[in-house]
């Protein structure tokens, strides 16, 4: 496929002359072609007007005909996976093998949210039968189940350009509730996002999709989005990026006449509790696990563990392997220069925070588009002192914190929402510290034991979310099955006749779904 640099709207391309500027070469900074175009207020106007018409007739469609939609868009991403490694190292650093890896992950989970609406059961279907003799009141037959919202905004992120980007989890996801979606691009990858694009228009001409189901506009953020989330046809916003952006976009929807949800994934770092348990079990091994995490895809991960609260009295080993491996570290191409230079400002921040030290860096903290690890070390008395300390540095940094288990219990209520949180130490210190347990499940979504958090499995009882600011709304997931209700809500129907009503809720089951009938799962 030529890349064009022009937006998709619905089956169509949009026009030239609106330049948005174009890719560049994330390890030399060199342009590469084509330039993007805006797309124009009417472009953007199109996409939306089809989105609204395809709405109805998609959201109509069978579980087993929009799961082929979905499976016929994983196949066409797999047959360009060459040329998204190749245009994907590129634009953004990262390995082949990474990008490869992240075509499956895309490819994967589309196929997972195909084989959910093909089944059917996860519409959560309910049915209460009429009780007409009921005293003091008659009972109505009820029934119900979800429904999709209407057409979701998916904004791209920068660092994943496939699995959170054009046809990523957001995506899939609204797709597979029977949303069209409307994806802004992320000017880190508009290649990639074209190809990706022109994937889904092919996999939806194929299998008869309405037009207007997937258009790509190009113009980011502030240009295109804000105009896009703003626009009564949307109904909700799938997000991955800065707690800036995601907070930009939230007082836009909630601004609106009708305000709308915005699933916004935005700030973590992530917080590592290491009880001395583990320390005693192997420091050095723990120290170079732990390294390995921090340094995965330069820090790059929303799930980078950027907080260690060491406990114990045995840290000595565990510290000075962690400084050794650091020292050693070898900087990473970031994924784009202002990530880097935003890297180079929240490190230099915290090195110079009073009872801040420098316990190891690899070099500066960004030169020629490269980050280089590094790690600070303070005590917990001066982390509970200041909350400048709490602060994301989006990148291969972490900070260190030693205090006493008690202490370290006594802080974590002050934490912001968390993605994940980490327990290292044993079975028998777990036992012995359920408050500590606790008091991480208030603050994170998904809670680690003796692991490490970067790497999220794509399954059905992943949870991939927390309490603000690490999500708008920790009541979802943007990975994994549980994704799927963020573009849902439930409705009733009262007292319908049977042929009136979604096969889903007609006492026949035709489609052989589990439901709850009368209370009794059935």
């Amino acid at each position: 496929m030529e890349l064009t640099g022009t937006s998709f709207i619905g089956r169509s391309r949009g026009a030239a002359g609106n330049p948005a500027g174009q890719a560049i070469t994330a390890a030399t900074g060199e342009p590469l072609a084509p330039v993007y175009q805006a797309a124009s207020p009417e472009e953007t106007a199109r996409a939306l007007e089809l989105a609204a018409t395809a709405f109805p007739v998609y959201a109509a469609l069978p579980g087993k005909t929009r799961g082929a939609f979905l499976r016929a868009i994983a196949a066409e991403i797999e047959a360009i996976a060459d040329a998204l490694a190749a245009r994907g190292v590129l634009e953004t650093g990262l390995p082949e093998a990474r990008l490869r890896g992240e075509t499956g992950r895309t490819t994967g989970q589309l196929r997972m949210f195909a084989a959910l609406i093909e089944e059917g059961s996860w519409v959560d279907a309910r049915i209460e039968h009429a009780q007409p003799d009921r005293q003091p009141a008659p009972k109505p037959d009820l029934r119900s189940m979800l429904r999709p919202l209407g057409p979701v905004a998916v904004f791209c992120a920068s660092n994943f350009p496939l699995a959170f980007s054009v046809a990523g989890g957001d995506t899939a996801s609204a797709l597979a509730a029977g949303c069209p979606v409307v994806v802004i691009a992320h000017h880190s990858h508009p290649g990639v996002a074209e190809l990706v694009g022109g994937a889904v228009v092919r996999a939806a001409e194929a299998t008869g999709m309405p037009e207007g189901v997937f258009s790509l506009l190009y113009g980011g953020g502030r240009k295109v989005g804000q105009t896009v989330v703003a626009h009564p046809v949307i109904q909700a916003v799938g997000f991955t990026g800065s707690r800036a952006g995601g907070t930009a976009l939230m007082a836009t929807a909630a601004a609106r006449p009708q305000p709308i949800p915005v699933y916004a994934e935005m700030s973590s770092i992530n917080p590592v509790v290491i009880l001395e348990g583990a320390l005693r079990r192997g420091g050095k091994a723990l120290a170079t696990a732990f390294y390995q995490s921090l340094t995965l895809g330069v820090g790059q991960f929303c799930t980078n563990p950027g907080l260690v609260f060491l406990a114990g009295e045995t840290t000595d080993e565990f510290l000075s392997a962690l400084t050794e491996l650091t020292t050693a570290g070898t900087p990473g191409t970031m994924l784009n220069p202002a990530i880097c230079q935003a890297y180079a400002g929240a490190t230099s921040a915290l090195a110079i925070q009073p009872g801040v030290s420098t316990l190891a860096r690899a070099g500066a903290p960004c030169g020629n588009g490269q980050g280089a690890p590094a790690v600070f070390l303070t005590d917990i008395a001066t982390f509970r002192a200041n909350p400048a300390l709490q602060h994301e540095m989006f990148g291969p940094a972490t900070l260190v914190v030693t205090g006493t288990t008690a202490e370290i219990l006594e802080t974590i209520p002050a934490l912001e929402g968390q993605l994940t949180a980490t327990i290292h130490g044993t079975d028998e210190e777990l036992a012995a510290h359920p408050g500590l347990v606790a008091a991480l499940e208030r603050r994170a979504g998904r809670l680690i034991f003796n692991g490490f958090p970067t790497g999220v499995e794509v399954c059905s009882s992943m949870v991939h979310g927390g309490p603000y600011p690490a999500t708008s709304d920790g009541r979802s997931s943007s990975v994994g099955t549980l994704a799927i209700h963020r573009f849902t809500r439930p409705v009733a129907y009262q007292s319908f006749p049977a042929a009136a009503l979604p096969p889903e809720l007609r006492d026949d089951n035709p489609l052989a779904i589990r439901r709850l009938v009368d209370g009794n799962p059935g």
